[in-house]
């Protein structure tokens, strides 16, 4: 039996305004498991080390653990009975969709990432991890299985997980670790699931923007994939080394006006390549020149050794000026952050500022 613990880690007002809907929704779930105890509300009196441990920024926090294991995605939406029962219920459902019939998986949406696991039986360790794998990453991938004689055509070599990336072109890929190993299947899905460079919107901004790295960004038009192709494939090629210290995202232009608009550009102007730093924003040249080799790299580099805030303010630095050319400061202001907006708003939570508020 899966079971789910939802955790509010709490030290202000706002949770007086929670307190009501959090004594009360357990109420609202009686008998839609079969009397198992599959829900459990917990309420944590607060500590440094906890809150280091579970990174938590801001009061209240709400996050969900599944047999032990806390979610990537903690809980952020209305603070209602309702709405917190209707979460439950969601993460109760079997995130795993069975293929009765092959035919299936070839009428799949592929706009999604799509993970398919072929087994024998579903009484067998090799699902169980595949299971517990569909429990943590159904927010990022489609998860579906098949088995017995359904899945037999697909077995030639014992039971199989296929990822199936979006795009009907898109070769599969097949996973050759073993299925038994959870560490191993959920690096390799996680990493399928998870793509390097991920699309930003207004639902998930505020989930971006506490993981405190800065976001390099490529502004772009919807219909124009080729554009993303490009700064997909250059990421990957010349930025591989940087993850984990830098977010890199794509962005809808028309979804994004403000923030264009914030770096003295609009839609007619995509594709934009831009870093915000929370401080300010830079933008990058000419898209065009992100197929220089280690174009795009040296402007990531540039933004860690804090070239980019140290020209903003000061002009080019003299190994960047013309021999013999006089060096003067360049008076310059840089535009602010526009995606800092996008951070927890105290009018929701109490923010930590530092950590002595722990």
């Amino acid at each position: 039996m899966s079971v789910l613990w939802l955790c509010h880690f709490c030290k202000c007002n706002f949770i007086l305004q929670l307190r009501r809907e959090w004594l009360f929704t357990p109420v609202f779930l009686p008998g839609e498991f079969h009397g198992q105890r599959s829900l459990t509300t917990t309420k944590i009196k607060f500590y440094s080390d906890i809150a280091q441990r579970y990174r938590i920024s801001k009061y209240p926090t709400l996050k969900l653990f599944r047999n032990g294991m806390m979610m990537k995605r903690e809980y952020r939406g209305q603070r209602s009975v309702k709405a917190l029962a209707d979460y439950i219920r969601q993460q109760k459902s079997d995130p795993i969709q069975e293929l009765h019939v092959l035919a299936e998986a070839t009428t799949l949406d592929r706009s999604k990432r799509n993970i398919i696991g072929y087994f024998e039986q579903k009484d067998s360790e090799n699902y169980r991890v595949f299971e517990r794998v569909a429990n943590i990453l159904h927010d990022d991938c489609a998860f579906l299985a098949a088995f017995g004689a359904v899945s037999k055509p697909e077995r030639y070599s014992g039971d199989n997980i296929i990822y199936k990336p979006p795009g009907h072109s898109a070769p599969d890929m097949v996973y050759l670790g073993s299925m038994t190993n959870f560490d191993g299947t959920y690096n390799w899905i996680q990493d399928k699931c998870v793509p390097l460079v991920r699309e930003i919107t207004f639902e998930n901004g505020e989930e971006l923007t506490e993981e405190g790295l800065p976001f390099l960004i490529l502004f772009h038009m919807k219909e124009d994939t080729e554009s993303l192709e490009i700064f997909q494939n250059e990421v990957a090629r010349q930025l591989i080394s940087e993850k984990g210290t830098i977010n890199f995202l794509h962005a809808d232009c028309d979804k994004f006006r403000h923030p264009l608009l914030h770096i003295q550009k609009t839609p007619a102007d995509c594709p934009v390549i831009a870093i915000d730093s929370f401080r300010h924003m830079y933008v990058f040249g000419d898209f065009r020149d992100v197929l220089i080799p280690g174009k795009l790299k040296q402007f990531v580099f540039d933004l860690h050794s804090g070239k980019l805030h140290r020209e903003f303010h000061h002009g080019p630095d003299p190994t960047d000026t013309a021999p013999g050319e006089e060096v003067q400061d360049v008076a310059s202001s840089p535009p602010e952050s526009s995606f800092q907006k996008l951070a927890p708003s105290e009018y929701r939570y109490t923010l930590l500022r530092d950590r002595d508020e722990l």
